[in-house]
């Protein structure tokens, strides 16, 4: 039986314990004393010392897994999807590794973007200097001179970058349920001109200056005497900080800290960014936006911020399983009139796709996705996305509304 370097380090605090508490009355004080010192340990940042070294690769075939033709992860040995728990009741050295393959995933993605795409990577701010925080976007070659159609892709919060909807499916599923890349080559293919938002990268991370403490001994106008006992003190104090921090950090992980991106400092920022720097000065008649999860939070923040732009520009708005709320962001009564009638919302239900769901919020109509699982609510309506787009399109031309939740409705009451 293996025994971890943590427990050898408590076993003889409890062994300690066990013999006080066998004791009288006056061993009490010492037992408040023990329990005071284990209450201080912290086990998750002591069982740290146990893990292998945090040290992974930078590529897939380093992490011996590929994409197959089905744009599914196999490991390039066996065929077998990705495993998680490579080592056994080692949880965060798992994850850790899992994270060093998602970062992996986000660039083979951008590449796709590029190369398989053909999309440009426009760096952010424009008017950057060569020195400040930047960002990028991606967009087709006619995504500013297309005078019909613009498609503008806004993905959810968390740890996805541009091109993506959910990390877990690429590595779990696959790379067409969880990029947006079939959308972009769809749209694309129908003649739109495409902007895909970058709205999680708003700040670079650098590691954290080492600040210097002056010595005591600097203050020359101390008695020799003090200074030295300061010093000892001093000396002391660093050799315990050094020994509490071998345990609190046993793989001298780097202290960071976060410069954010100017004018892009949250995905609400940056999607009006984008908005007055790029999506306004388009040539298309006709925008439509696919707004995922938070995404959807951010498209309703711009149309507060940019109602009339929004509403002459914009023609219809497809959320998928979108988490905005135009109470809490205090929408108004135009702009919910608006929503009514040129967005839809596909949540994740387990009704059939398209059927009608309750609402408790006067905004956009909402419709399952065919999917109870939120990450696969955008792929799983994704026909429905561009019949919508087409008929609200053909709508706009005929000076009609977009009919796809009447629809929806009127087969349900011809089948009542």
């Amino acid at each position: 039986m293996s025994i971890s370097l943590s427990s050898l380090i408590l076993l003889p605090i409890w062994i300690s314990m066990a013999q006080i508490q066998q004791g009288g009355p006056d061993e009490k004080e010492k037992t408040t004393a023990l329990k005071d010192l284990l209450s201080r340990i912290d086990l998750d940042e002591l069982m740290k010392k146990d893990e292998p070294p945090l040290d992974f690769p930078d590529t897939l075939e380093g992490f011996e897994y590929a994409f197959n033709e089905k744009g599914q992860l196999r490991h390039i040995k066996t065929g077998e999807p990705f495993v998680f728990n490579y080592r056994e009741d080692l949880h965060r050295w798992n994850q850790k590794r899992y994270e060093a393959l998602g970062e992996i995933i986000t660039k083979y993605v951008y590449e796709l973007l590029e190369k398989d795409c053909n999309l440009k990577k426009i760096s952010i701010p424009v008017d950057a200097t060569e020195s400040e925080p930047k960002s990028f976007i991606f967009m087709s070659e006619d995504a500013l001179t297309n005078p019909q159609k613009l498609m503008v892709l806004i993905h959810g919060s968390g740890v996805v970058r541009a091109g993506q909807w959910a990390r877990r499916l690429i590595i779990n599923e696959d790379l067409d349920s969880g990029t947006q890349i079939p959308f972009i080559k769809r749209a694309m293919d129908e003649g739109y001109g495409v902007i895909v938002l970058n709205p999680n990268e708003n700040y670079i991370e650098v590691e954290k200056p080492k600040i210097h403490v002056p010595s005591s001994s600097d203050s020359s106008d101390e008695p020799a005497e003090k200074r030295e006992r300061k010093d000892k003190v001093s000396k002391e104090t660093k050799k315990r900080r050094d020994f509490y921090e071998k345990y609190r950090n046993p793989q001298r992980e780097k202290e960071m800290m976060q410069l954010y991106i100017r004018e892009n400092g949250s995905p609400e920022e940056h999607a009006v960014y984008v908005w007055d720097h790029f999506i306004a000065q388009s040539a298309a008649e006709n925008v439509f936006f696919v707004a995922h999860s938070y995404g959807g939070l951010a498209f309703v923040e711009l149309m507060i911020q940019r109602e009339a732009d929004v509403k002459s520009k914009v023609t219809a708005v497809a959320l998928t399983d979108s988490v905005h709320n135009v109470w809490h962001q205090e929408a108004g009564k135009t702009i919910r009139e608006w929503m009514r009638e040129n967005c839809c919302n596909w949540v994740s239900s387990s009704e059939p796709l398209d059927t009608s769901v309750e609402s408790m919020l006067p905004d956009c109509p909402r419709v399952s996705a065919g999917t109870d699982r939120h990450e696969l609510t955008s792929w799983k309506s994704f026909p429905s996305i561009f019949k919508f787009f087409t008929e609200a399109s053909e709508a706009k031309t005929s000076s009609l509304k977009p009919a796809l939740t009447r629809r929806s409705h009127r087969i349900k009451h011809e089948e009542l």
